[in-house]
């Protein structure tokens, strides 16, 4: 389970708005104080956003960061299902062997 979100959607989503309208833009560092949050975090929030807009390709965009995080759960319980079915078929293919010396 992933740990909570230290800042509100709702805050990051301000954040990332009074960015974007600002005009000069401002010293990220500022505005974060300003807002009361970290300045990495905001730059980041930032960043986000602009991949999100497709004004970067550096970074996935959120919707592409669900869907890898979604394949990479369903890759580990398709793994987890295949180790099973080796397991019984081994434990099955052992039991009608007939060469198999039975006590």
């Amino acid at each position: 389970m992933a740990a909570p979100k230290k800042y509100p959607d709702e805050l990051r989503a301000r954040a990332v708005r009074l960015y974007r309208e600002s005009d000069p833009k401002p010293v990220i560092a500022h505005l974060a104080r300003q807002l009361g949050v970290h300045h990495e975090a905001l730059r980041n929030w930032i960043r986000q956003d602009e991949a999100d807009r497709g004004e970067r390709g550096d970074r996935p965009t959120t919707s592409e960061s669900e869907e890898l995080r979604r394949l990479r759960r369903e890759n580990a319980e398709l793994k987890r299902a295949n180790e099973i079915l080796k397991a019984a078929s081994a434990f099955f293919a052992s039991e009608l062997d007939p060469t198999r010396r039975r006590s």
